[in-house]
C-alpha cells in the first residue's frame, strides 16, 4: 500500500521532460506546491538530471532545496546549501585520448567536461552542427555557461569526468558500438525531447549513475524509501532502485511499461500535483 506521509521518504525527480515544462523551466505552480511540501509537511525532495549545476542553479532557483542533488546523470552529487561537490567520479584519463581519436576518425564532435579545485570547465573543438550551436547558445547565454574551443582534447589536463555528443542517432550510433561493454564507463544513449530526430550520447564513469546517485542520497540521510519520478530512458537505473517508481504521461513507451503508474503531462505540472495531492497537509 502507498504510505501517504512524507516521514523518511525520499522522492527524487527528473528534470527535463519530467519537473519542467517545456520551456526547460520551473512553473509558478510547482515551485508554490513544492515549496509548501518541503516547509510546510517536511517532504524531503531532490532531482537526479542529466543537467550541470551551471544550468540547474538557474532553473531550480525558485525551489527551496535542503538536500543534495544528483548531476550528470550521477557523475556529481552537489549540495547546494554548502555549495560544494559531495561526490566526484571522473573518468580514465586515457579517456580524452580515445574520444578525440574517435571524433576525427568519424567526423562527428561533442562536448568535454572537465573539472579542477571544484570549478567545471566544458571545451569542445568544433560547433560540427546546429544542434551543437543550439546546446552552446543556450547555456552560454541563458545560464552563464563557460565553453572553451581547443584544437585536441589531448591537451587538457584538469580530470576529464563526462562527454555529451548531440546528433542523429545514426551518426551517434558508431560511439555506442565503439564503447558499448567498456568496463570502465556508462552510457547512456536517448532522444532528445525537445527536438525531433535528435539524440543525445553521454559517456562518463561506470562508478557513475543516477541509480548509485540514488543509493548514495538514501543511505547518506539515512532514508528508509525512495519514489523516483521520470520520463525518459536515462531515468530507468534510477527507478530500478526506488520503492515506487512513477512516470509522466509523457514518459516514452519503455518507462511507462515498467513504472507503477503513470501521472500527468510534465506541461500541467504533474509531478507537483501528484505530490501535493499525496503528502500535502490537508491529505493527512
Amino acid at each position: 500500500m502507498a504510505d501517504n506521509k512524507s516521514d523518511n521518504i525520499l522522492i527524487v525527480s527528473d528534470l527535463d521532460g519530467t519537473l519542467l515544462n517545456d520551456s526547460a523551466e520551473i512553473s509558478w505552480v510547482t515551485s508554490f506546491k513544492l515549496n509548501s511540501l518541503i516547509e510546510d509537511s517536511g517532504m524531503f525532495f531532490s532531482v537526479a538530471t542529466a543537467r550541470t549545476w551551471a544550468s540547474c542553479r538557474r532553473i531550480l532557483s525558485p525551489i527551496r532545496l535542503r538536500l543534495p542533488i544528483i548531476l550528470m546523470n550521477g557523475v556529481l552529487i552537489f549540495d547546494p546549501k554548502l555549495k560544494k561537490y559531495d561526490v566526484v567520479n571522473r573518468l580514465d584519463g586515457g579517456m580524452k585520448y580515445r574520444i578525440d581519436r574517435l571524433c576525427t576518425k568519424l567526423g562527428i564532435e561533442c562536448f568535454m567536461y572537465t573539472l579542477f579545485k571544484g570549478e567545471m570547465n566544458t571545451y569542445y573543438r568544433k560547433l560540427s552542427s546546429p544542434a551543437m550551436k543550439d546546446f552552446y547558445e543556450e547555456r552560454k547565454n541563458k545560464y552563464y555557461k563557460s565553453f572553451t574551443q581547443i584544437d585536441h582534447f589531448e591537451r587538457i589536463n584538469s580530470d576529464v569526468i563526462y562527454f555529451t555528443f548531440i546528433d542523429t542517432k545514426d551518426k551517434l550510433q558508431a560511439v555506442f558500438d565503439e564503447f558499448n561493454g567498456h568496463p570502465e564507463i556508462n552510457m547512456t544513449f536517448y532522444k532528445d525531447i525537445y527536438t525531433h530526430d535528435l539524440w543525445y550520447l553521454e559517456i562518463f564513469s561506470s562508478s557513475a549513475s543516477k541509480k548509485n546517485g540514488v543509493l548514495h542520497l538514501k543511505e547518506y540521510c539515512g532514508f528508509d524509501k525512495v519514489i523516483g519520478i521520470g520520463d525518459n530512458l536515462n531515468d530507468m537505473s534510477m527507478l530500478e532502485v526506488c520503492d515506487e517508481t512513477v512516470c509522466v504521461a509523457n514518459a516514452c513507451d519503455e518507462l511507462k511499461e515498467y513504472c507503477q503508474l503513470t501521472i500527468g503531462k510534465n506541461t500541467d505540472d504533474a509531478v507537483a500535483n501528484y505530490l501535493y495531492d499525496r503528502f500535502g497537509k490537508e491529505s493527512d
